[in-house]
């Protein structure tokens, strides 16, 4: 992971209910520290939370053409709001 990886930047994640990234930084810093019951409690109560969120829809996914236009539209209206 090229992440600072800190408890910190972890706790930000999961706040903002970023959980898979918040696991994987809990993960990598248990690695490090696989006595710190702080960081396994957490990574069960993240387990236990990814586990429970329904699967991603990917029955629609965009096309390449479609993202193409909508990241050409977001830039534009960067253009737009840089010139004001």
């Amino acid at each position: 992971m090229d992440l600072m990886i800190t408890k910190t930047m972890a706790e930000l994640y999961f706040q903002q209910g970023h959980f898979q990234e918040a696991y994987e930084i809990y993960q990598a810093l248990n690695e490090k520290d696989p006595y710190d019951p702080g960081i396994e409690k957490r990574l069960i109560e993240l387990q236990n939370r990814l586990e429970s969120l329904p699967p991603p829809n990917l029955a629609d996914p965009l096309s390449v053409e479609d993202r193409i236009s909508n990241l050409e539209k977001w830039l534009a209206n960067i253009r737009k709001r840089r010139k004001s």
